[in-house]
């Protein structure tokens, strides 16, 4: 909890948590003549205000990754065919209203690379495309985001590694291009690079990252990018040279995004080796343990993260280190944009971590989740105009006025500067900015009117 110093009507400078600084600081305002009669009830207001803001408040995202486009399993021979609705299956609409009902507003799909272009290089297949498309379009059409995750493993059928002997990082840019340019003009779907990269060069990874996004920035597409780590991209071992030859700390630091709209995402399971396959907890504090070296590394180097699975099953001390893992996230909200529980889906069966209804009835860790849940809206984001008028907080994906404003009437406008890729028309000092997920600030610059002529 992050605590800042806030001041009262009569001079009392106290500590109170962050935010809860402008409630308090706001109520003696609206209330300074009552107040100056009591100190016994300032002092009340104060206890009551650091009690309501004792926990820090849910991260802008949080979700559920909704299984079942994955579950064909290219790499099997004797599963080799996609079979829609019998071995593999999108989000329903059902599913999607059920969980932004319990308050989430972000879903990470699984889909396989090689069910929407069977062949490297070749046009997307779009059957399978124009069904991705319908599933993604109803939960944005809500202003819920899609997380997009080829769940492949760095992989192509299974064994070919991406930039290997059969698969190249061009091969991937390709596929990237033609995705990405089908969901370009929706800022609500994210692009998850790919799932887990694992037991490769960690460099080689990076190095087919920096193509893909490359690919997706040549199609004009805007889009949030995820960038994953190397070794299953596992939080606890960010710093480890242990996989792959270096560490992804060091690995990570190459990306390359001509708009740097982009965020890494972990994953982070809480059992005895880190795999998500064990049907228990280590302990009640292991997930904020886990978490602390990674989130120290962002901060030092002022990276933003996203943690794309998790879970912990039934068991003693399951929902103990679950509040510890989230709580620790909100505190560290200067690093964390949001989380998505692994995993629902209709396939899974009684598996330890889905949180899929059953029967109609809610699974327990769904309650053990919906504290932390910041409620299926869009979250908000400061735009900050200089020389100008449109600052404000807005929801992202959504078109905000902006408009430049001299302040000597002699003057014309010249150009903005700043975050101008968001700018609908950057040439005009009356336009509109799309929201990004991330805060903006722009600035309108003036000149004489001769010179701003000369330069055009």
């Amino acid at each position: 909890m992050k605590l800042v110093w806030c001041k009262c009507a009569f001079g009392v400078v106290s500590l109170v948590p962050d935010g809860a600084g402008f409630l308090f600081s706001r109520y003696f305002l609206r209330n300074k003549a009552k107040l100056h009669k009591s100190k016994f009830i300032c002092l009340f207001v104060w206890f009551i205000t650091i009690c309501l803001c004792a926990s820090a408040a849910p991260l802008p995202l949080g979700g559920v990754n909704i299984a079942g486009g994955e579950f064909w399993l290219a790499r099997k021979t004797n599963n080799a065919h996609p079979q829609y609705g019998a071995n593999y299956s999108y989000p329903t609409e059902a599913e999607i209203d059920y969980f932004a009902g319990k308050g989430m507003n972000c879903f990470r799909y699984q889909f396989l690379w090689e069910t929407l272009q069977p062949q490297l290089r070749t046009p997307l297949d779009r059957a399978d495309l124009d069904r991705l498309k319908t599933s993604v379009s109803y939960a944005t059409s809500k202003g819920l985001i899609v997380l997009l995750d080829p769940h492949d493993y760095a992989r192509y059928y299974g064994t070919n590694i991406i930039g290997g002997q059969y698969v190249s990082a061009v091969d991937f840019a390709d596929f990237w291009r033609r995705l990405s340019a089908e969901f370009a003009n929706d800022p609500y779907v994210w692009f998850g690079l790919v799932n887990e990269p694992n037991t490769m060069p960690t460099q080689q990874w990076f190095d087919d990252a920096n193509a893909a996004i490359a690919a997706i920035r040549s199609t004009g597409a805007k889009n949030m990018i995820l960038v994953p780590g190397n070794s299953w991209t596992g939080a606890h071992s960010w710093t480890s040279e242990d996989y792959g030859g270096e560490s992804n700390a060091k690995g990570i630091l190459t990306v390359n995004d001509p708009l740097n709209y982009w965020a890494i995402e972990v994953h982070q399971y809480l059992d005895t080796d880190s795999s998500g396959t064990h049907n228990e907890v280590v302990g009640p504090t292991i997930g904020s343990e886990r978490l602390k070296g990674f989130v120290n590394w962002c901060r030092k180097n002022k990276m933003r993260a996203f943690l794309g699975e998790f879970g912990v099953p039934v068991v003693p001390n399951g929902k103990a280190s679950l509040q510890d893992m989230l709580e620790s996230m909100e505190r560290d909200n200067d690093v964390w944009l949001g989380w998505t529980w692994w995993a629902a889906g209709t396939r899974w069966g009684n598996y330890m971590f889905t949180v899929e209804p059953k029967n109609g009835k809610d699974r327990p860790q769904m309650a053990w989740l919906e504290p932390h849940l910041p409620g299926p809206k869009t979250p908000e984001f400061s735009v900050s105009v200089k020389n100008g008028k449109g600052s404000c907080m807005a929801h992202a994906g959504i078109a905000s006025a902006v408009e430049a404003v001299p302040s000597n009437k002699n003057e014309v406008f010249k150009e903005w500067l700043g975050d101008t890729v968001w700018l609908k028309n950057p040439k005009s000092p009356k336009t509109t900015i799309i929201v990004p997920f991330k805060n903006v600030e722009i600035e309108a610059v003036f000149g004489k009117a001769t010179d701003v002529a000369a330069t055009q």
